[in-house]
């Protein structure tokens, strides 16, 4: 049997997901499966173990290795398994040489290959020749991160913030583009920090810039998660400037009130980011946004909450990634005084019946209207403002016009405009 990846979390994990199936295969490995995991929250790193039980009862006889945020911050965990044979750290999971079969059971007589990620410096542009059975790719162009919010454990699993330079990106997408690939998703940790640890400092904005200069055969370039308060002046000249940059961006946001912000060491401000969301939309009127927003953050009243939920409104976020709040060991908030599960799960679900409107409404707004679709798979799409389509009679890979006709549970019903120029 072939080399079976299962990956957990961000975009990143999946882009790294498709990396390390080449490199592994590269490496002779066979009959393994490979678990991306994620430790963002507690209940990430049960689901990745609860994965890793599932994988060697249905596959006896398959290496499980386990890799990814959670091996990281975790490993011993991990390597305690019965059911794991091998565990990498995020620093090698992207290299041939982890995966080599001499790997397993050498006279280390240690499966857990775990380094230390805060001494890694750098972060190779990986060229990949696409994402498998998808009609759009992810490029990293950023690890790691620099920053110390109270609540997360993210560096500590990713490392320092590094860049891949940008010639090795447009390099990258080029490649890609040239398969087929007609979108593509830019991706990282903390991908507005982009550049400041390469020659002459460039910014996520020039890097982006560059990207639709250089590669004029691209039909679409998504951003992934942004954190706002970095956006810089070249980002917002793209926006304003090629309609390849697609009208959605996700926000690292976390809250909507104040004084929360500041006890998880965030670098903006309520105001800073209405202002920012604002500022794009002028520039970019049909722009629509989504947010992280973690429920039941130590310290969270009733209160503080409530402005949480007026943000969603007032800025008109439609897409919602929220989390109840989950103590990491190790990190400032878990030794903050703590609020009642019960109370940050109900909260959560405030939030997300909240974004189920507001998605909702997004929806309404579009029906009757002409969208450039991209066919993900047979008969469903996306919008260019991230909107599942269901267009019946298309292909994965096209790009084509839709009538949206009517809205449905999960998305949007169209119909192929057959005479479009």
């Amino acid at each position: 049997m072939s080399v079976e990846t299962l990956t957990f979390g961000c975009r990143l994990n999946a882009y790294e997901g498709e990396v390390m199936k080449v490199e592994a295969e590269k490496a002779g490995l066979e009959d393994a499966i490979i678990i991306n995991t994620c430790a963002v929250t507690a209940e990430a790193v049960r689901q990745a173990k609860q994965a890793v039980r599932k994988a060697k009862r249905d596959n006896p006889q398959r290496r499980i290795i386990v890799t990814g945020c959670a091996a990281q911050t975790e490993a011993r965990t991990f390597g305690d398994m019965a059911e794991v044979d091998l565990v990498i750290g995020n620093a090698d999971k992207l290299e041939a040489k982890s995966y080599a079969p001499m790997v397993f059971g050498t006279p280390l007589n240690d499966k857990v290959q775990v380094n230390d990620i805060m001494s890694v410096r750098e972060t190779a542009g990986h060229l990949i020749e696409g994402m498998d059975g998808r009609a759009r790719a992810f490029v990293q162009v950023q690890n790691g991160c620099d920053h110390r919010c109270t609540f997360c454990i993210i560096p500590f699993g990713r490392g320092p913030s590094r860049s891949v330079p940008m010639g090795l990106v447009v390099e990258q997408i080029k490649k890609l583009v040239g398969n087929g690939y007609g979108e593509m998703v830019l991706t990282g940790v903390d991908i507005t920090s982009y550049g400041g640890d390469l020659p002459g400092t460039p910014s996520l904005g020039k890097l982006v810039q560059a990207i639709l200069r250089h590669v004029p055969g691209l039909s679409r370039l998504r951003i992934s998660s942004i954190d706002s308060i970095e956006a810089d002046p070249a980002l917002y000249e793209a926006v304003a400037s090629d309609r390849r940059l697609m009208p959605h961006l996700h926000l690292s946001l976390q809250s909507g009130d104040d004084l929360i912000l500041k006890r998880m060491k965030r670098r903006h401000s309520r105001e800073d980011a209405l202002g920012i969301v604002a500022k794009l939309r002028s520039l970019r009127p049909d722009m629509v946004f989504g947010a992280d927003i973690i429920a039941g953050f130590p310290t969270e009243t009733d209160e503080m909450f409530a402005n949480s939920l007026q943000f969603v409104s007032e800025a008109d976020l439609t897409y919602l990634h929220v989390f109840p709040y989950s103590p990491r060991v190790g990190t400032p908030a878990a030794r903050m005084p703590q609020v009642a599960k019960s109370v940050a799960r109900q909260r959560a679900a405030q939030l997300r019946a909240l974004g189920a409107e507001q998605f909702t409404k997004l929806c309404a707004s579009r029906v009757g209207l002409v969208e450039s679709v991209l066919i993900e798979r047979d008969g469903l799409g996306r919008t260019e403002q991230f909107v599942p389509v269901v267009v019946p009679g298309t292909l994965p890979g096209q790009i084509v016009p839709v009538r949206i006709k009517a809205i449905s549970t999960d998305g949007l019903v169209g119909e192929p405009i057959k005479d479009a120029a």
